[in-house]
C-alpha cells in the first residue's frame, strides 16, 4: 500500500539521512519513478523532503526535522524497551532480531522520548525462566516498586530495611542500585553494597528510603553485567542432595507454587498419568521434611537416605499423636 511505503520512506530518511533514490527503490521493490512520485506526495503533505542530483546526491529531509511516526507516548516508549531483556527471545533464536527491531524503533522515536527509552533498556530486565534451583522462601507481601524505581532512574543511593530468608528481623543496608529484574514474575533489586553485587528480593524490602547521595556504580558496569554474575552464583550453587520424586497431578499446581524453588530440572509430564516426575535439589537431607505437608501426594523415589528421612519424620508424628490419644482416654 502507498501509505505503508510513504511511512517506510520517512523512517529510512530519519534513520539514514540522505539516501539515493535507486537504493530506496531497491529496498521498497518499486521503480525509481515511483519513489520520486512518493517524494512529491510527502512534500505536498508538508514533509520537508528534497532531492539532490549528482554523484553524491540523494533524497533527504531538511536538517532538524523529525516526526513521531510511531505515535508512541513517553511511557509507551519506556514500556517497549523492556522487551530488550534476555530470555524468551534468545531461546527462540530471535535475540538479534529483537535488538535490531528496537534499534529501528529507537531511530523513529521523537527526540524527547529517546533518553527515557534507552535508560529503561539499561535499568529494567525481564527474565521469564524459572530458577533451577533458586532462592528459597517467599514472603506474602505486596511489592511497592515505586521507591525502588525512583532510585534506579534518578541514580541515587537507597537505604533499605531488608529481611533475609530465615532471619527473624530485618537488617539495614545502604545500596547502589543498577536496576530491577523480573525473574519468572518475582522482582529483584540488583545493587552494589560496599562495592559487592547484591541480589535483593523486592518482596523482602520492609522499608525503602531514597537518599540525596548519588549512586556509586563500578565504572563501565551495567545492569546486565551484574545480573549475569548474580544469576550464575545462584544457579551454580552446589546442591547437597539430588532427589527424584513424583507428585500427584491434582496437587501439582500447588506443589509448583510452594516448592518450585527446589526444582533442579524441568518436570517430566506425559499429560496423561496420575503422577508427574520431578527432580529436586536440597542443601541437606533434613530439608526433605519440607515435603511432609503434601502427605501421600508426593512420593520420594530416591535416594534411600531421603526416603528414610521422611519415614522417620512420619513415624515420629504418628507416635506423637498415638501417645496423645492414649493419654486422653
Amino acid at each position: 500500500m502507498k501509505s505503508d511505503r510513504l511511512l517506510s520512506i520517512l523512517l529510512l530518511l530519519q534513520t539514514r539521512g540522505r539516501v539515493p533514490a535507486h537504493e530506496l527503490a531497491d529496498r521498497l521493490e518499486v521503480s525509481v519513478r515511483t519513489i520520486y512520485r512518493d517524494i512529491e506526495a510527502l512534500s505536498t503533505s508538508g514533509v520537508p523532503v528534497y532531492a539532490e542530483r549528482g554523484r553524491h546526491g540523494g533524497i533527504a529531509l531538511l536538517p532538524g526535522f523529525r516526526t513521531d511516526v510511531t505515535g508512541l507516548t513517553a511511557d509507551e516508549s519506556r514500556a517497549l524497551f523492556i522487551l530488550a531483556a534476555q530470555g524468551a527471545h534468545a531461546a527462540l533464536g530471535l535475540g538479534e532480531a529483537i535488538g535490531s527491531a528496537l534499534r529501528k524503533v529507537m531511530a523513529a522515536l521523537p527526540e524527547p522520548h529517546r533518553p527515557a527509552a534507552e535508560l529503561t533498556s539499561r535499568r529494567i530486565l525481564v527474565d521469564s525462566a524459572r530458577w533451577m534451583p533458586g532462592p528459597r522462601g517467599s514472603d506474602p507481601v505486596v511489592v511497592d516498586l515505586d521507591v525502588l524505581q525512583d532510585a534506579v532512574f534518578s541514580d541515587r543511593r537507597l537505604r533499605l530495611s531488608y529481611r533475609h530468608s530465615g532471619d527473624a528481623r530485618p537488617r539495614a543496608y545502604t545500596v547502589d542500585p543498577y536496576g530491577l529484574v523480573s525473574k519468572a514474575g518475582v522482582w529483584y533489586l540488583v545493587a552494589d553494597r560496599r562495592g559487592a553485587p547484591q541480589l535483593l528480593r523486592a518482596d523482602r524490602v520492609r522499608e525503602a528510603t531514597l537518599t540525596e547521595a548519588p549512586v556509586k556504580r563500578r565504572t563501565g558496569v551495567e545492569l546486565a553485567d551484574v545480573w549475569a554474575v548474580l544469576k550464575r552464583q545462584v544457579e551454580d550453587r552446589p546442591v547437597g542432595v539430588d532427589v527424584t520424586a513424583r507428585v500427584a497431578r491434582d496437587r501439582f499446581a500447588q506443589f509448583l507454587r510452594l516448592k518450585g524453588q527446589f526444582l533442579s530440572a524441568r518436570p517430566e509430564d506425559d499429560g496423561e498419568s496420575e503422577w508427574i516426575d520431578v527432580r529436586l535439589g536440597f542443601g541437606v537431607v533434613g530439608d526433605i521434611r519440607t515435603l511432609l505437608p503434601f502427605a501421600a501426594s508426593v512420593e520420594v523415589l530416591s535416594p534411600p537416605a531421603a526416603r528414610a528421612e521422611l519415614m522417620d519424620a512420619a513415624a515420629a508424628v504418628t507416635a506423637l499423636y498415638a501417645g496423645s490419644g492414649s493419654a486422653r482416654r
